[in-house]
């Protein structure tokens, strides 16, 4: 069984109803940090058959892992829910120790993906979308947590973007040019807090198995191997327990790093 080293500590992780936020959150559970777990939706577990509720989510968290669980709705494009968010869990739950900022993605404001291979010709609405759930929802909540942490001299930031932030292609334009001002910014974060003790890191992840991954493509059945092979999609505890890394004490001298988690599908310099 894994130690409980973060045994009391706060984590936070946007997005964590489903999919890898939930796995994140699972994990740090395990690790013994308590954990405030922010939806967007109350009902978003269940549009992929994850769950059913984010109250639910976050019971069978806190059951299953013995650790406190506050959970939050709430739109992080939004400055005010923002700061709702963050003084719901430290008012619940104590300061934060760990960010975890899982929320984003690439789907539209109003349901469905922008046209992927048309860069010229991307709809406003999408460009919005894509780019306020992923860049200013990271800006919003890292500003409002990082504060936190300067006051106590102490903790850890993590974000999420992807390796499509790494490398320009058409089909992921719009979704990698918002996840590479993600990476940019988690870079110039970590060397404002550098004084403060407190790392920021970004972990970019290629195909991942979750249920909604699994829901919206079809597969070569190769490609869902477990082991033999690194050509293959990555399991979602794969990429979690990368996040133990960076939560945990190894991770600790360790800031303004972008991680791929591919298996070595990338493998120019960063």
């Amino acid at each position: 069984m894994t130690s409980r080293m973060l045994d009391g500590q706060v984590a936070l992780v946007t997005g964590g109803g489903r999919g890898l936020g939930r796995a994140f959150a699972e994990k740090l559970a395990t690790l013994g940090c308590n954990i405030g777990l922010h939806g967007m939706r109350e009902h978003g577990p269940a549009e992929y058959g994850e769950g059913t509720t984010l109250t639910a989510t976050a019971e069978e968290i806190a059951r299953t892992f013995g650790v406190r669980v506050a959970k939050v709705l709430g739109d992080l494009t939004r400055v005010p829910d923002v700061e709702r968010v963050v003084a719901t869990v430290t008012e619940e739950l104590g300061p934060i120790d760990v960010l975890v900022h899982n929320a984003g993605g690439d789907i539209a404001a109003k349901g469905g993906k922008p046209d992927p291979n048309d860069v010229v010709n991307i709809r406003e609405e999408d460009v919005r979308a894509v780019i306020d759930r992923n860049l200013l929802t990271t800006i919003f909540i890292c500003q409002r947590v990082a504060r936190q942490m300067m006051e106590r001299r102490r903790g850890r930031i993590l974000t999420v973007s992807s390796i499509a932030a790494l490398v320009g292609r058409t089909e992921a334009s719009l979704y990698g040019t918002s996840k590479a001002a993600v990476t940019h910014f988690t870079r110039c974060l970590a060397s404002q807090l550098r004084a403060y003790d407190v790392t920021v890191n970004s972990i970019a992840p290629g195909s991942v198995r979750t249920a909604r991954f699994l829901a919206t493509r079809t597969l070569d059945p190769k490609l869902l191997a477990t082991e033999g092979t690194l050509d293959r999609i990555a399991t979602v505890d794969e990429v979690a327990r990368v996040v133990e890394f960076f939560a945990g004490p190894m991770g600790a001298f360790v800031s303004g790093q972008v991680l791929r988690i591919d298996g070595g599908g990338q493998l120019w310099p960063a």
